[in-house]
């Protein structure tokens, strides 16, 4: 069990109170009903399998994935006689004082407009939208990669923001995890993440390390990240481990580059190997006497080493070496639309929207000032999801 005040807790410290508290304790609280209703809807669960960032007491996990979840959800929506239109794309809306009239959709070459006396905005974020990441990260937002859709550009974001919704977070503020550099560019998904690092030490392209790889378990540090590495020379850096460690996170989708000394490590991974070998050798020599445990915080730290590691710290020195090169894998942004506790669209006056509701990534940020919680989106997702889709059918038929 995962107590709504320990989540509660959590959240205030990775977001550092940056969150809608109404908001965000109404959807912590309704968690526990969530996966009574998934299943419901036809979606299976599954024991957590090992290395899943820990988090087997936390979160429940879906059999078949994120994948099979959404096919669950499809065919439920087919049963009660949903109609679903692939391949289309709205491209705009009419809102006439906050009140939507009509959208207008490109579907086979043809462009329909369509009206309705209710409208449900789930159409995410804009991490696939390079340029206007660039806005806020510059050109290194070419160096990015995304998790997932090419299609999540922001269309209706911006077309909502534009008819003076008001923001919510900051355009720099996103979901972020530390990928292969080998992955695509886009629709990498889950497999593409690797787990090592607080178990490594981990270097930029100057072969120096920069933040404290051991400061908290995985699930609540690994959302930081992507964005920790986003800040370093050309958004690259390198997980280094040992042939200890190898076995002690999930299995990669890329093998890691293997090599029989630091030395030879550097030069595969295009590191000065004078310089990675000083910075493992200082590394080594900081790490104190203690009892290493994988599963949670250790207390095996480093002395006289910046930046220092306070959990999981121990000498790098048996061979095979092991490195993996690692982008920012964005996974959603979070600049969206401000709602309130009936998902209401706000805009910049302060009142709600008429008949415009808002869930899922477009409005995460109103809990999602900045940090993250293992699975968190999916929840915040679930709960305005269908508080959403009530109100909307509620102003729909009265």
């Amino acid at each position: 069990p995962y107590p709504v005040e320990e989540y509660w807790d959590d959240l205030m410290r990775v977001t550092a109170g940056k969150t809608n508290e109404t908001l965000a304790r109404m959807v912590l609280e309704r968690s526990p009903a969530v996966p009574e209703w998934m299943s419901a809807q036809g979606v299976r669960f599954q024991k957590a399998l090992s290395g899943t960032l820990g988090l087997s007491r936390t979160n429940a996990f879906f059999f078949g994935g994120g994948k099979g979840m959404m096919n669950a959800f499809f065919a439920r929506a087919a049963d009660l006689g949903v109609d679903v239109v692939y391949e289309a794309e709205v491209s705009g809306l009419t809102l006439v004082e906050g009140r939507f009239t009509s959208l207008t959709l490109t579907h086979g070459g043809e462009e329909h407009r369509l009206s309705a006396r209710s409208l449900v905005v789930a159409a995410g974020g804009y991490e696939a939208n390079i340029d206007w990441l660039k806005e806020s990260w510059g050109a290194g937002a070419e160096n990015f990669l995304i998790r997932g859709s090419p299609y999540n550009r922001g269309r209706l974001l911006r077309v909502l923001l534009d008819y003076g919704a008001r923001p919510v977070s900051e355009p720099d503020q996103c979901h972020a995890v530390p990928i292969d550099a080998r992955s695509p560019r886009f629709d990498g998904g889950i497999a593409t993440r690797v787990d090592c690092v607080i178990y490594s030490i981990m270097v930029n392209r100057n072969a120096e390390r920069f933040y404290d790889e051991g400061e908290d378990i995985w699930p609540k540090r690994y959302a930081i990240w992507g964005r920790l590495v986003a800040r370093q020379p050309g958004q690259i850096a390198y997980a280094i481990i040992d042939s200890k460690s190898r076995d002690l996170f999930m299995p990669t989708i890329f093998p890691p580059i293997e090599a029989a000394s630091i030395g030879e490590l550097a030069a595969k991974l295009e590191l000065d190997p004078a310089k990675l070998t000083r910075t493992v050798s200082d590394f080594n020599a900081g790490v104190q006497p203690g009892s290493f445990d994988p599963h949670q915080p250790d207390g095996c730290h480093t002395r006289g080493v910046t930046p220092p590691k306070t959990n999981w710290a121990r000498a790098i020195d048996t061979p095979p070496f092991y490195g993996y090169p690692l982008r920012p894998g964005i996974t959603f942004t979070y600049l969206g639309v401000e709602v309130d506790d009936r998902a209401r669209v706000i805009f910049a006056d302060g009142t709600p929207a008429e008949n415009v509701f808002a869930a899922g990534e477009i409005m995460a940020g109103n809990i999602l000032g900045q940090g993250y919680v293992g699975g968190l989106g999916l929840l915040i997702g679930n709960v305005f999801g269908r508080i959403a889709g009530e109100e909307a059918a509620h102003r729909a038929v009265n």
